[in-house]
Order: structure tokens, then sequence, then C-alpha cells
């Protein structure tokens, strides 16, 4: 009962409340008491004392128990000095019953104090609701805490409320705050956890209090200047681990009241769930957030964008998701040195994109090439050396990590993020980095892998022509010459027969007309094996000798008069002579339509005809073998072939060398 009348004492009310219940707590008495004088009777005087208990209710609740108490004293007194005169009615006592009085006194002091317990029960349940209420609604925390210190003011008596986070350096953060006499520990404000209130809530875990604020240290000692003498604080615990703290502190002689930190545990509970829905709903965001990031990043790798375009959108990305001010990608090459390819942020002018520098000193790019592994500089501004330390210091880089680039087993580079902001990059940045070089790793090994594939097919398209023309020549030079000279020789046999034997020279004419056909059919195939034309004349007369020769009526269009590179010229050749031959095979068409024209660096082709259609180019060698043959100079070859209407064949060629 003490330690509630104690703790119902020191509640807060507003002014005006407060006015009201000594206004009724003087009031009430005094009207019972008039009212009552001109009835002297003991059953008045119970109804008077039974009175005074209501008004002592009504009191308590407006004012709480201060008012309460003291309307309980004016009605003993009223008591006491008013009903004492036995005389006016003989045979009737109305002195004072000590009884009666000690009973009326426990019982108003009792009503008072539960009365006040309740109010302050209410008063604690609806600043749990309204907090509760931001909490599942999920307000800002910033908008939280302060409500909380608001709450919590309201409730106890208290000078100042805070609310501190536990930092990784072993400090503190104020993140909310209401003072009643003064501004200390302003909200942003950091301080060491030196103190014995704090520091004990961090390192147990539990509840702590101080009676006299002159005896501790540190910055809390500090508000003793103030006017503060006692404070007690609170941990707020997140997911098992103290996150913060909430310490309020007061300027009464009297330590907190019993019940103080209980009190506050109700809010740093709320607080602790708001807390930790806020991380979860931040971690969600942000996992969202990466992975749309990292889709990206894959939907280019996927697509086989250029690796320049894949640098780039990397460095972007990892610059937006990362609370850094510059990201960047970096190559390193046999000479010992390290070449910027990708670059995002502030420092786009001190490592500007195809810059290269040496490698050696203290900095990332040294340390990747050295580990192989993931690095970080927490204080890159003051540790950097080596040649790119002037850089690094010029753009004011205060920390920074990297993470390789590993490919097919080999160190190719790394990517790097860096900071100018005080504080260290999170513990986690070198893993969400890690993603990142995953798909660059994918990307370059896609990249490298398709050069080796051209790079091969144009070997083996260029070996196949050189084995043509080996043909060729080994024909023209070989076999042709000596059916030539054969022929020749056949020619003198036939001259010198006698007139006599004119059926030998019938039959020598026949070997002879045969040895010519076999020499045009030699120099057909020679013809097909590599035009000599395409050599001499170039791209539009070997076309148009493919249109004469033709089974099939063909109308051709050429707008490529000047002189192609050879590998062009060949190409285009074969396509438009594998597109005659197969309308005229399979498609049995009636007319083809061959248009060729160069536009900027490109050779386009376009052959048509009005065929059956249905042409395959996965069944077909011809059309496969043209495709391997397009793509081997980095061109293209569209065939559409829709069953009876015909095939269209659409080839780009690039033209620079």
């Amino acid at each position: 009962m003490l330690g509630g009348l104690r703790g119902t004492w020191l509640r807060q009310l507003s002014p005006t409340r407060q006015v009201a219940a000594w206004v009724l707590a003087v009031a009430g008495p005094a009207l019972i008491t008039l009212a009552a004088l001109g009835w002297q009777s003991s059953l008045v005087l119970g109804g008077f004392l039974f009175c005074t208990l209501l008004v002592v209710m009504a009191v308590a609740v407006i004012g709480g128990t201060r008012p309460a108490l003291a309307a309980v004293a004016f009605g003993a007194l009223a008591r006491e000095f008013f009903f004492v005169s036995p005389s006016e009615m003989p045979g009737v006592d109305l002195r004072p019953n000590l009884v009666s009085l000690v009973g009326f006194m426990v019982a108003g002091a009792a009503v008072s104090i539960l009365i006040g317990e309740l109010i302050q029960l209410a008063a604690e349940q609806a600043a749990l609701r309204r907090v509760a209420t931001l909490v599942a609604h999920g307000a800002p925390t910033d908008e939280l805490f302060a409500a909380v210190t608001e709450e919590v003011r309201r409730l106890v008596v208290v000078d100042f409320v805070r609310l501190a986070r536990y930092d990784a350096d072993d400090s503190l953060t104020a993140i909310a705050a209401w003072s009643r006499t003064g501004e200390h520990f302003p909200v942003g404000s950091r301080w060491p956890l030196a103190g014995a209130l704090t520091s004990s809530v961090s390192r147990t875990g539990r509840s702590a209090r101080v009676d006299n604020i002159a005896t501790v240290g540190g910055p809390l000692g500090d508000a003793r200047e103030h006017g503060i003498r006692s404070a007690a604080a609170v941990p707020i615990t997140v997911e098992g681990h103290v996150w913060g703290v909430m310490f309020t502190g007061s300027s009464l002689k009297r330590a907190p009241r019993a019940g103080t930190e209980a009190c506050l545990a109700s809010f740093t509970d709320l607080l602790a769930a708001a807390i930790s829905n806020a991380d979860s709903r931040a971690g969600i965001t942000r996992l969202a957030t990466e992975h749309a990031a990292l889709r990206r990043v894959a939907t280019l790798v996927a697509r086989g964008a250029p690796t320049e375009k894949v640098f780039a959108a990397v460095a972007e990305e990892v610059g937006q998701l990362l609370p850094v001010g510059s990201a960047s990608m970096c190559r390193y090459e046999s000479d010992g040195t390290v070449t910027f390819v990708a670059q995002w942020g502030s420092a786009v002018t001190h490592f500007p994109v195809g810059s290269r520098w040496s490698l050696g000193g203290h900095n990332l790019g040294t340390l990747v090439f050295e580990t192989g592994r993931p690095t970080r500089v927490d204080n890159y501004a003051d540790s950097s050396s080596g040649p790119l330390g002037v850089p690094i210091r010029e753009a004011a880089l205060r920390s920074a990590v990297a993470t390789p680039i590993i490919v097919q087993g080999r160190l190719w580079g790394l990517i790097a993020a860096g900071s100018v902001l005080e504080q260290p990059l999170p513990p986690d940045t070198e893993a969400r980095l890690a993603s990142f070089t995953e798909l660059v790793a994918t990307a370059i090994s896609n990249a490298e892998n398709l050069a080796e594939l051209t790079a091969s097919r144009a070997r083996v398209v260029a070996a196949a022509d050189e084995t043509r023309r080996r043909i060729e020549r080994d024909l023209h030079d070989g076999a042709q010459q000596r059916l030539v000279s054969l022929a020749l020789a056949l020619r003198a046999a036939q001259a010198a027969v006698p007139p006599g034997l004119g059926d030998l020279g019938s039959e020598l004419a026949n070997v002879g007309e045969g040895l010519v056909s076999v020499m045009d059919d030699l120099r057909e195939m020679a013809r097909g094996i590599h035009p000599g034309i395409l050599s001499e004349g170039g791209l539009a007369p070997a076309l148009k000798m493919l249109a004469r020769r033709s089974a099939v009526p063909v109308e051709i269009n050429v707008h490529a008069d000047a002189r192609l590179p050879e590998r062009v010229e060949v190409a285009a050749y074969y396509v438009v002579s594998e597109a005659l031959t197969n309308a005229a095979k399979h498609a049995h068409a009636s007319v083809v339509h061959v248009s060729a024209e160069t536009a900027g660096q490109v050779l386009h082709l376009h052959v048509r005809d009005d065929g059956t259609g249905g042409a395959d180019p996965v069944r077909g060698s011809g059309l496969i073998g043209l495709k391997d043959r397009v793509e081997a100079l980095g061109g293209t070859i569209i065939v559409d072939s829709p069953a009876g209407a015909g095939t269209s064949l659409h080839a780009e060629l690039p033209i620079a060398e």
C-alpha cells in the first residue's frame, strides 16, 4: 500500500485536471458539511461520511491520488470540528468515534490508491495500445521512437527520456529524446559506452538503475549539471541480442519508483517487435531489390550482350544497390597492370574507363591480385599507397571492398565499391558483391567461348576455301593440262592417219570429242569449286553468271559495284548459289528474285522464290553450311519458308575487316 501510495503520488496529470480535482477536493466536503449541519443525527453523520467517500472517489478519478487524499483529510477534519456538539440534541452523542474516523480515512486512502492504480493501468494500456497500433501499421521507426518517448514521459514522472542504439564500435547513438530540463543527449549524438548504467545493460541484457547519478561517470554523469539525480535503463532486445536501451532520468531526490523498469519494459518489447519487423521488411525489400538487379544483369548475360554493356550495367547496379559512392570493375593484364573496364559514381574522373595502372602498394587492386580473395580496407584515405594511392586519396574514399572475378579457374579481375562516409561499409558487402562477380565471370566465359568458336569457325571456313583453291589449281595445272596435251597429241595422230584408214580417223575423232567433253566437265567442276570470275571481276559479275546458268529464271538486282573483302564476296556467292540450287531442285520455283546492296558497313542479301516452301534449315546440310559460313564472319542469316508460300532468305554480312 505504501509503495502504491508513493507511486500514485508521483504521477503527472494535465494542469486542467489537477485544478478541477483540487477544487472538488475542497468544495466537495465543504458543501456536504453545510448540507448536513442542519440535520444533527447519527444517520445524517453516516450519510456525510458516505457522500464524502463518493467525493473522494470522484476526485481520485479526475485528479489522481494527491487531491483525493486531501479530500479524505478535509472530510475527516469536517467530521472532527463540525459534528461535536452534544448539547443541541439531548440523548444524541455526535462526538467523533475514533473507529469510524480511522475506518473512513483508511477506506478513503485505499480507494484513492486503488482508483489511481486503475487509472494508471488504463493509461498504460491505452499508451501501449497506441504504440502497438503504430507497430501493426508499420509506422516508420523514427515516428515510433518519438511516440514511445512521448508516451513514457506521460506515464512516468521523469525529466528526460532517451532511446539509444548500441553501435558496433562500442558507442551509443541517440535515436529519440524528450527532455524537461535541457537538450543533453540530442537525437543523433554519439558517446562512448563508458557509463556504468548503459554498459551494464549492454553487458548483462537486464534492466539497471542508478539512485544517485552523481556517482556515475561518463556522459550520463554529466546530466547532473541539468539537475538529474536518478536514472533507470531497460534494454531493447531484438532477436536475442541487445539492440539498444531506453533510459529515463529524474530530478527528484528519491530513487525511481518500483515498477518503473517494468513499465519501460512493456514499451521496449513493442519496440523490439517493431525493429524486428522493420528489419525483416528492410531485409525482404533489400533482397527483392538485389534479386531484381541480379536478374537484369543475368538477362543481359543470357542474351549474349557485349561484355562492355554487361560491365557497365554491373557497375551501375552495384553502385545503386549498395551504400557506396563509387563502383568499378577492373581487368588484370599480363604485364602486372590493371585496367578499369567499367566505372560508376564519384571516382569516374579519377579512374576513367580504359585507364591502366600499375600494381603495388596497399590498395584493393594489389591485395586481391596477391590473395585472390575478397578484401576490404576501412581506412582507405590514410593507408592507401602505391600507384593507385594518389587517385584514391584524391577521390576521398574512406572505405572500400573488392571481390575477385574468377573465370574458368583463373583470376580475371575484380569488382570494387568505395564509400566517402566515415562509417565502414556493412560486413555483408563482400557477399553481396560476390553475387555479381559470378554473373560477370559467366558473361566473360561466354564471350571468350563465343570468340573462340567464331575464330574456330572462321578458320574452318578459311581452310575449306583454301582447300577449294588448291584443288582448283591442281585440276588446272595437273589433270587439265595433261588432258590438253593428250588432246593435242590425239589431233596430231589423227592428222597422220593415211586416207585409206577412214574408220581409224573417225575413231580418233570420237576420242578427241570425248577428251574435249571431259575437259569441259573438268573446267565446270573447277569453276564450281571456286569461280574464277569472282576473283577477277567481283561479286556483281559472279552473281550475274550464276543467274545466267540457273535452271530457274532469275531477276537480279545488285548495288555493290565496289569490290568487297574477299571473304565477304565468297560467302555472298555461296549463299546465292545454294539458294538458287534449292529453288531449282526442291522448291520447283518459276522465278527467283535476288538483291544485294551495301548499307553502311553491312552487305544485305535477299533471295526470294515462289516455290513450294517448307524448307527446314535444321534438316538441310546446305543451309547449315551457309549458316556456319555467315556466322563465322559475324553475320546473320534468316530463312523464312512457310509451306506453299515460297522461301525467303535474308543474310547480313559485315564488311569491316
